[in-house]
């Protein structure tokens, strides 16, 4: 069995430091032109081991600001990746290891950095779960075991990933329906 190459490591507060790091970076560039900036996916649950990649959701309130916000970014050398992206959620790649770039040169951590508009159904699931999961020990717990096994037998990212959406699914669901009551 050939290993995956996708290796979840132990939860690190650092990952938090590093993404109020990088917010602060595009926040003083992109300004008024954003509501939010939000750190979702597992790194963004306190003690729940992940894939060191920061996911990074910037929210906008709507698709007119989209053009300047994309300026802003190919500024700190970010660019749209299109090819990555549906409506409502945006992604963009980094040049290299030093975007967003700064004065200082700084190397930052790798992270998947995607633009949403604030109505976005793919903004309130990342919120939604990443919130749940911070509530709910034993499912961040369940989570995380379920990663594990993924990253031991899936040789590709996109299985990987797939393997995960049953139990994402699940607790959506489960949001969903103490919506409703």
């Amino acid at each position: 069995m050939a290993h995956s190459g996708i290796v979840i490591w132990e939860y690190n507060a650092n990952w938090g430091v590093e993404f109020e790091s990088i917010k602060g970076v595009i926040k003083n560039r992109l300004g008024d032109s954003i509501i939010a900036i939000e750190h979702v996916g597992s790194t963004a649950v306190p003690g729940l081991g992940a894939k060191p990649i920061l996911d990074i959701d910037i929210v906008i309130e709507g698709y007119e600001i989209f053009p300047k916000v994309v300026f802003a970014l190919e500024r700190l050398g970010y660019f749209h990746q299109k090819e990555w992206s549906f409506e409502g959620r945006e992604a963009f790649g980094r040049k290299d290891e030093s975007v967003p770039w700064t004065r200082e040169g700084s190397s930052w951590m790798q992270h998947h950095l995607y633009v949403c508009d604030e109505q976005s159904s793919e903004l309130a699931k990342h919120i939604a779960f990443r919130n749940y999961l911070r509530g709910n020990p034993q499912a961040a717990y369940e989570y995380e075991k379920l990663k594990r096994n993924l990253a031991k037998i899936e040789s590709q990212r996109p299985s990987y990933t797939s393997g995960k959406t049953e139990f994402i699914q699940s607790i959506l669901g489960k949001i969903m329906e103490k919506e409703g009551d």
